[in-house]
């Protein structure tokens, strides 16, 4: 059966066996625009499964690890796609040890729909590398977040009212002594 819901901004959207989202990749985007498209994570996943026999977790891994950090797709995304890569005859699955892992290995299909689409591959490969170098001038998201919740804590407490010289004595020192921290640790 093939239903329809209404989003909240009134689009459809088809849920259903044979809706339009069932087997699409999700799209992840970088701060350069999309880091993926149609496709082509299924690609990067068969291409690291390629490389070496590979667990679930271990290609979430080795994605975020190419891209710096910047990125670590879900299980959400990845497990599925292995099912579709799987059903697709593009990889071969088989329980590994007592924890029951599921271990992929590249089929002999799966080798030649990597050949065929050997240039897409590149790309996004060139598009990873890109992510990768961009991400590594970046903080670690920690401190970007602490840094957002310091702007945060001073704007909400400095524009309440103005602040008595006491009270700005107070968080200049303190944010003195954040920086005498920092650059000590």
């Amino acid at each position: 059966m093939h239903t329809h819901a209404h989003h909240p901004t009134g689009q459809r959207h088809a849920h259903g066996p044979f809706a339009p989202h069932e087997r699409r990749e999700h799209r992840h985007r970088s701060s350069h625009g999309r880091l993926f498209d149609h496709g082509e994570l299924r690609l990067v996943i068969l291409s690291l499964i390629a490389e070496k026999p590979r667990h679930g977790y271990e290609i979430i891994k080795a994605i975020e690890e190419r891209l710096g950090g910047a990125y670590s797709p879900s299980p959400g995304v990845v497990y599925p796609t292995l099912t579709l890569l799987e059903e697709l005859g593009h990889i071969e699955v088989a329980q590994a040890g007592e924890g029951g892992r599921k271990l992929s290995s590249v089929s002999l299909a799966g080798q030649a729909w990597l050949t065929e689409n050997a240039a897409t591959l590149e790309s996004v490969n060139e598009r990873m590398r890109r992510a990768s170098g961009s991400a590594a001038n970046q903080p670690p998201a920690a401190i970007l977040r602490a840094m957002e919740n310091l702007k945060m804590a001073l704007r909400l407490k400095l524009q309440t009212a103005t602040p008595s010289p006491e009270l700005v004595a107070q968080i200049a020192a303190a944010l003195d002594a954040a920086a005498v921290h920092v650059e000590n640790a």
